[in-house]
């Protein structure tokens, strides 16, 4: 896409001047100067990596374990997401958070594991985690300290960074806004792609951002995903308030960028089931990442069922790439591949609620006649809907449908 993007850029210019020989005097030579201008432009701005065509799958270290984490929960984490079949279903990042590396950097100005937690190294755990078939992520920040104070960030040493990341073999950055230089993220996360991209390795660029300047606007030519959010806490109120700060900006995600209301509390005991099960839903449908927050190797059947639901990660990792939107109170809805539509009812209140998903809100044609595949009951419904679907969703729960016409 890149290539023909240049190649247009370069027929662009060719064209124009011949055409306006008067108006715009450009020679040969110069217009090969345009064309380079363009191609570097092209290569700073966009990341092109080839990663994240559908939005990334794994775990990632702070939700459950914040600054205490270390190589042998590392390790043990990808055995878990191995034997427990999760890294089949998708689950294949083992994201390393704040808290991994020494206070102080090394002689050469090089970041140092911290040797109490990790210390055989991270590129020892890079190839350990390789050898079970799954990538490893680790965190930084763009300031001159991450967000614990316990460790440097990455502003000012970007290439060094990036350099080092590459070396030991890292598939993932998260990337923090704490501790900077008051200077805007718009200044400064693009020097770490720059760097990443410079670095030669292809490394999923996670911008944790926070939401303060909107980088959904913008993070589709720096990173891979963007925070649209602050911090999610493992509540019911916490997890509904991102989804719906997230939801405002479903336009703008697309397959190689994807919106972030930030990491699945899925499992962390802060929740019951069913609020568990609308966490897991609206991040499914909203095309968010599933990164897990909780202990894996510690996972009770019922926190399994969830995150192991093979028909919700299909919605989310769906090729077509849409978020959905809430197409009226409580109904969200986005199209997917094979001329379906997958619907998502809400409710929020604390008693049983009668909610109705209508055709025309989600773009199924008025007098289709649809078959409704229920994604937590398993089932495809007897029923064949014309219209509209109702239903009735028990309090903090939802029903998921993949619809389907059927004529």
């Amino acid at each position: 896409m890149e290539s023909r993007l240049l190649f247009v850029a370069f027929l662009f210019f060719n064209i124009l001047s011949s055409l306006s020989p008067l108006i715009m005097n450009v020679s040969a030579s110069s217009r090969l100067k345009d064309y380079s201008y363009y191609e570097e432009h092209m290569r700073r701005n966009l990341l092109a990596n080839g990663l994240a065509t559908t939005p990334p799958m794994g775990w990632n270290s702070w939700n459950h374990f914040w600054c205490d984490i270390d190589e042998k929960i590392v390790r043990e984490t990808a055995d878990a997401l191995v034997s427990t079949g999760l890294s089949k279903l998708g689950y294949n990042y083992v994201n390393i958070d704040d808290c991994w590396a020494e206070l102080n950097r090394d002689e050469k100005g090089n970041l140092v594991p911290k040797k109490s937690t990790f210390p055989s190294g991270i590129k020892a755990l890079a190839d350990y985690v390789h050898s079970k078939g799954l990538k490893l992520g680790i965190y930084s920040d763009a300031g001159y300290f991450t967000c614990s104070k316990k460790m440097p960030g990455s502003l000012g040493h970007e290439e060094q960074d990036a350099m080092t990341f590459a070396s030991w073999g890292i598939d993932y950055l998260k990337y923090d806004n704490c501790d900077n230089d008051g200077s805007k993220p718009t200044t400064r996360y693009p020097i770490m792609t720059q760097a990443l991209m410079k670095a030669g390795r292809p490394i999923f660029f996670s911008l944790c951002e926070w939401g303060d300047m909107h980088p959904a606007l913008w993070g589709a030519r720096i990173g891979n995903s963007w925070r649209t959010t602050s911090d999610i806490t493992d509540t019911w109120d916490s997890m509904l308030t991102r989804a719906d700060m997230n939801e405002r900006y479903a336009d703008l995600a697309r397959p190689g960028g994807w919106n972030d209301p930030d990491m699945l509390e899925v499992g962390n005991g802060g929740m019951t089931k069913d609020e568990y099960i609308v966490h897991f839903s609206l991040w499914a449908i909203s095309k968010a990442p599933l990164l897990l927050g909780c202990d894996v190797r510690n996972v009770s059947k019922d926190i399994m069922d969830i995150i192991a639901n093979e028909e919700v990660i299909a919605v989310n990792q769906d090729l077509l790439g849409v978020q959905a939107k809430m197409v009226r109170n409580e109904v969200w809805a986005a199209p997917l591949s094979k001329y379906r539509v997958v619907i998502l009812l809400l409710n929020r209140e604390s008693s049983q609620a009668t909610i109705t998903a209508y055709w025309d809100d989600i773009g199924i044609p008025q007098n289709s006649i649809v078959e409704a595949r229920d994604l937590w009951e398993h089932e495809t419904l007897k029923t064949k809907f014309v219209g509209n679907l109702t239903t009735t969703v028990e309090s903090h729960a939802c029903k998921m449908y993949v619809l389907k016409p059927v004529a």
